[in-house]
């Protein structure tokens, strides 16, 4: 990466709220004014192909909360919880089942949370006999679960190998012991090495890990601590994410004393020094937030334009349905998305009365499609190839998105991106504030709620 001269002004001008896009439209468009009917009518349409499906679970338990956590769990120290849960997956599978195609075969499975590894390593091996009994697993599928060492033993690991696991990731967050106290994570070197060791001898072919940036008294030196200690177990891929602060929505955040938290210079400057040192051990960055090692699929589905981005992150089988199971947990296929429940007790009422525990979703117009391949080739490519938009659109691309494209000029004078007349290219700079690149092309970015998202730097 070239020397980044990030000046203050254009900090304070993109720092604004915006989405991931996980997906398009972001999830807070997502409505219950969408009858189930309609949901399962959707579903029943996609099931007169034999495309792949991605499955995902949600486990949702944890033993304590983690103070920095964006994600939708369940606090409990009663082990008794996971097995009961099992118990509603089981149902939920097989209402699902009736629905899908029993010709279609699993590329994909994923097991996020919460801490899948709540669960005791029996509760693993029946969920996974649950999966294997009710659907075909491809014999090449990707199968990734993540892992919090605090709690772990070896037999989990062992468990989630027999039951097909190939890759493992981990939350680090941060190796330094102060800013560990701060977010209410205590998780010393040596437990996230030992945890490493045993994935490797147990057969899990990819380690990930994951650390956060913008974290409570982090500075460039503390976190680079942390990247030379991480660095020593040579995971195959890294995910750096940036802190997401709603504490409007996740109200543990409002712990974090806001004077603790980096400032959005500070944060810029631990990206750039993270980019830096990976990149300068061979990792190729990603997109926004992930670096895999140069002859991981990732980097060559980057290479090869082929890489996708789902709720998941980035990923190589984005031609893959999503049916995801569990609490709170997003499916999405040709052009829809439906969720489940977001609080136990409702999940747990619709699989009593014999329903899907289906909440809400979003049916997308061909207009939305558009925009969602846009976003997600200009976030996965890290530019944009008219001639190729307009062939995969089925439309003239730069006539389509003339406006779009018009407004970027301002972008293109702050060095973020260089337009031709073929297509764009997102610079070093621009990498940094993808996210505010992608909400050019949102129909919806002027007129949504801000505060519902976490700013971009």
């Amino acid at each position: 990466m070239s020397m980044l001269k990030v000046d203050l002004e254009l900090v304070k001008k993109y720092n604004v709220p915006g989405p991931r896009y996980t997906s398009y439209p972001p999830a807070t468009h997502f409505t219950n004014d969408i009858s189930p009917d309609v949901f399962i009518e959707q579903i029943r349409a996609n099931n007169q192909a034999e495309g792949d499906l991605s499955l995902y679970f949600h486990l949702p338990f944890c033993y304590s909360l983690c103070w920095f956590c964006g994600c939708t769990t369940v606090i409990t120290a009663d082990q008794k919880k996971s097995g009961e849960y099992l118990k509603y997956l089981e149902r939920e599978m097989d209402l699902m089942k009736r629905l899908i195609n029993p010709k279609r075969k699993v590329v994909q499975l994923h097991f996020g949370g919460g801490t899948p590894t709540f669960s005791l390593p029996d509760e693993i091996r029946r969920l996974g006999d649950l999966i294997h009994s009710r659907f075909t697993l491809a014999p090449e599928i990707e199968a990734g679960v993540e892992v919090d060492p605090r709690r772990l033993t070896r037999d989990h690991l062992v468990a989630l190998r027999e039951v097909g696991f190939n890759r493992g990731s981990m939350g680090v967050q941060d190796g330094d012991p102060v800013v560990q106290k701060a977010v209410h994570r205590i998780q010393p070197f040596e437990m996230t090495k030992q945890v490493v060791e045993w994935m490797r001898e147990v057969g899990f072919h990819s380690v990930n890990i994951d650390l956060i940036y913008g974290l409570p008294h982090q500075t460039p030196k503390s976190f680079a601590a942390t990247l030379e200690e991480t660095l020593s177990l040579q995971p195959d891929r890294f995910a750096i994410f940036n802190y997401a602060h709603v504490p409007w929505m996740k109200p543990a955040q409002k712990i974090l004393k806001v004077e603790s938290l980096p400032s959005p210079e500070i944060k810029l400057e631990l990206l750039k020094l993270t980019i830096e040192r990976l990149t300068s051990e061979g990792y190729v960055y990603i997109g926004m937030d992930h670096f895999a090692r140069a002859g991981d699929e990732l980097a060559v589905a980057q290479h090869q334009k082929t890489l996708q981005r789902n709720f998941q992150g980035y990923s190589t089988r984005g031609g893959a349905d999503i049916y995801a199971f569990g609490m709170s947990s997003i499916s999405q296929a040709d052009g829809f998305y439906w969720q489940n429940h977001k609080a136990l007790p409702d999940y747990y009422a619709a699989l009593d009365a014999g329903k899907l525990p289906l909440h809400r979703g979003y049916v997308m117009t061909r207009e939305d499609i558009a925009r969602r391949t846009t976003i997600m080739r200009l976030m996965c490519d890290l530019g944009l190839d008219y001639a190729a938009m307009s062939k995969l659109l089925g439309l003239d691309f730069k006539e389509h998105f003339a406006r779009e494209l018009g407004s970027l000029d301002d972008m293109q004078a702050d060095g973020l991106l260089v337009k031709t007349p073929q297509g764009l290219i997102v610079t070093d700079l621009g990498r940094l504030l993808i996210r505010n690149i992608a909400m050019r092309f949102d129909a919806y970015a002027d007129t949504r709620k801000e505060n519902r998202f976490s700013r971009t730097i």
